[in-house]
């Protein structure tokens, strides 16, 4: 599992140490340190382990430059060559649902990409060259790609959440806050257990990792108890993102905690 030290890896981590997954012994790939991780930094000596049956890459690059957003396309082209070394047959990347156009959804993995920020663009960049790699090296290990969902915890609005004062949020002329799709840590965990077990041929190339419908970002504020104030949303603000869970839904790992406030704010908690 590289990227074990990212905020993702915690979350995750954290999941498994309370409730492990059934058949699956989860190994930590770390550039530094930490405790049962294998320590290894990309690009350097081959990594110190053995058969893996599959690869979970947590890692990548959230701001920055084009330059340093770049990194998500290396990353993920390395945890290819990471799979085949280790003759593991499938591999997780960690994608966005930022590669989607802005819009009304419910958006499902068929909607033509189309990122508004650059964010977006390299994750979509990523998932291109995964596909390219996947097609010049046939018989290699499966690359899926999650387009996940805002994870408690882990977004802007936890962070906030994290704080004391008042939450500030966009207020649009419906006189909402903003929607987005949301995917709990522990409904994540699950997700990405089912996918590292699922027969590697009906693994999809990509799928949406979400709760089957967004939560309002004020009813999360609400839901932690914190108080809250509004803004009038400024021009170009996304009033919703919602993705389609009908596919994850379907390969049997649905999110089915993850459209509620209140369990949100809870598995945030219990996980921080």
């Amino acid at each position: 599992m590289p990227g074990a030290t990212g905020r993702l890896g915690g979350i995750l981590l954290r999941h498994w140490r309370d409730a492990p997954p059934a058949g699956l012994e989860i190994v930590p790939v770390a550039r530094r340190a930490m405790p049962g991780a294998v320590v290894w930094t990309p690009g350097t000596d081959p990594a110190p382990l053995g058969r893996a049956d599959a690869v979970l890459a947590l890692w990548g690059v959230t701001a920055g430059n084009d330059a340093a957003l770049g990194a998500n396309r290396d990353l993920a082209l390395a945890a290819m060559e990471l799979a085949r070394a280790t003759g593991a047959d499938r591999v997780l990347h960690c994608s966005s649902a930022a590669v989607y156009p802005p819009g009304p959804g419910p958006l499902d993995e068929e909607v033509p990409p189309a990122p508004a920020r650059p964010y977006g663009a390299a994750k979509l960049a990523m998932e291109r060259a995964v596909a390219d790699w996947a097609a010049a090296n046939p018989g290699g290990p499966r690359a899926c790609c999650l387009r996940i969902a805002n994870v408690a915890g882990a977004d802007s609005l936890f962070t906030s959440l994290e704080g004391e004062g008042p939450v500030t949020l966009d207020r649009f002329a419906d006189g909402r806050g903003p929607r987005r799709s949301y995917v709990a840590g522990a409904d994540l965990a699950r997700a990405c257990a089912a996918l590292l077990t699922l027969p590697p041929e009906e693994l999809p190339e990509v799928v949406n990792v979400c709760g089957p419908r967004p939560v309002g970002m004020d009813a999360l504020v609400r839901a932690a108890g914190r108080d809250l104030r509004w803004r009038d949303a400024p021009e170009g603000a996304i009033p919703e993102v919602a993705l389609s869970d009908a596919r994850l839904a379907a390969l049997g790992a649905a999110a089915r905690e993850s459209d509620r406030a209140e369990a949100l704010v809870a598995d945030w908690r219990r996980l921080r």
